[in-house]
């Protein structure tokens, strides 16, 4: 979705009026921010939302997007590498459950003494990170049909498994 997109759509449920006197600009230039950029015959204005897609462009620095997540209470994960289309379905599931084993392993020996301290906490928060990114990486695997049935070959081409 284009940032002028989701603008559109937040100021379906949120007052342009507000947004201006909160944030201290004109009425019109949040109405903008809704609208398509110029270069594709808008008469949009750059928005904060292009702005910082810039600055984490720019960066290549997640920090920048972690911390918009923080501000609406949530927390950021990247997308996992793609996995190859001859991904196996056994291994991957696997590999879900030794996270989930390993991130349950972590948080039983922080546990161990009734007290969790900060650095246990970042450890345990490292572990769930990894999970959800081997979690995410099977999901879209799943959604993109790495794991349907193999290829059937034309016909004519000798299947090289069976070579």
């Amino acid at each position: 979705m284009q940032s002028h997109e989701v603008m559109r759509e937040v100021l379906k449920k949120t007052s342009a009026k507000q947004i201006a006197a909160d944030m201290g600009l004109s009425l019109s230039l949040i109405y903008k921010w809704a609208e398509p950029p110029e270069d594709e015959s808008g008469s949009g204005a750059s928005s904060p939302l292009d702005r910082v897609g810039q600055l984490i462009r720019i960066t290549s620095d997640a920090r920048v997007a972690q911390w918009v997540c923080e501000q609406a209470n949530g927390f950021y994960i990247r997308n996992p590498q793609e996995l190859p289309p001859t991904e196996k379905l056994i291994p991957a599931t696997n590999d879900i459950l030794q996270e989930f084993a390993d991130m349950l392993a972590t948080i039983a020996r922080a546990s161990a003494d009734n007290v969790i301290s900060k650095e246990e906490a970042k450890t345990i928060r490292r572990r769930w990170e990894e999970l959800k990114s081997v979690t995410e990486g099977f999901v879209r695997a799943a959604e993109s049909g790495s794991y349907g049935p193999p290829p059937v070959p034309a016909p004519g081409v000798q299947n090289p498994s069976k070579g």
